[in-house]
């Protein structure tokens, strides 16, 4: 069957992707399961790529960080050739918006303003033209374009710098320890009486708190919970080498045994540390 010849070209860069986005939704040629997709389908796959980006750079391996880059790049052309198809914008229009919102918000780099400025100040000047331009689409909301697609703990601080930049925020971060020491114990007296339905809106209340102390620490929780996870996978897996020197398995060692053999791995890692 016929195809664009760029479609084959080494060089098309991002034209010749979008020539091969096109041919796989083409309605009489193209690819069945692509041409069955929509937004709304495409969306998580988009939240993935993201996520395998990030981990990618988490991990310094630069090849897969290429690989998956392009990935990311294709579901932008993905979403861009629903869109056109539907008539609601074109790629062109999407690169456009974005170039001319990077302008619009680097007046120090391409405008007349002075770039003698910290880098808190320059994103203080980012946050007043983003609010600028939440009026302009009449958005008066303070929390109206926060998006629920975020992770949620990244959500939760979102939502928490937008009520604090109108004065909705604990002033003293020893407020906000007081608040989770609060929340934790309310849901430690109640657990036993609530329904699980209700534990699960005490154990919300408390997380949302907790992203607010991480917020009032200059911590990102997703961040945090992130190098907490890799810390106990390898911790774990140290535990698991243990045992497997002994030719035994965790399910063969009692509890005792693994937390000593813990102790051991976070000692060494600290002696590594100083080093």
């Amino acid at each position: 069957m016929p195809h664009d010849p760029l479609i084959f070209a080494p060089d098309g860069s991002v034209t010749r992707l979008r020539a091969i986005m096109r041919a796989l939704r083409d309605p009489q040629t193209g690819c069945p399961w692509d041409i069955e997709q929509d937004f709304a389908s495409i969306a998580p796959y988009t939240i993935e790529e993201a996520y395998e980006v990030a981990d990618a750079i988490a991990r310094q391996d630069w090849p897969a960080l290429q690989g998956e880059l392009g990935d990311l790049l294709l579901q932008v052309v993905y979403h861009g050739q629903i869109a056109e198809e539907a008539g609601h914008f074109s790629f062109e229009d999407i690169t456009r918006s974005i170039s001319d919102k990077m302008l619009a918000r680097h007046p120090h780099v391409f405008g007349e303003e002075s770039r003698d400025k910290s880098a808190a100040q320059q994103v203080d000047d980012w946050e007043k033209v983003k609010a600028r331009e939440r009026a302009e689409r009449d958005q008066g909301g303070v929390l109206d374009d926060v998006a629920l697609g975020l992770p949620a703990l990244m959500r939760a601080v979102k939502l928490q710098k937008r009520a604090a930049r109108v004065g909705f925020d604990w002033p003293q971060t020893a407020q906000v320890i007081d608040k989770i020491t609060e929340e934790a114990q309310e849901l430690h007296e109640a657990k036993d009486r609530l329904t699980q339905a209700e534990v699960t809106e005490e154990f919300g209340d408390l997380l949302f708190v907790m992203a607010n102390l991480a917020r009032h620490l200059d911590v990102d929780p997703e961040d945090a919970l992130r190098a907490a996870n890799a810390k106990f996978t390898r911790r774990f897996r140290a535990i698991e080498a243990a045992l497997a020197d002994q030719n035994r398995r965790p399910e063969d060692s009692t509890l005792e045994e693994m937390y000593a053999l813990w102790n051991a791995a976070k000692a060494r890692e600290k002696q590594d540390a100083t080093r």
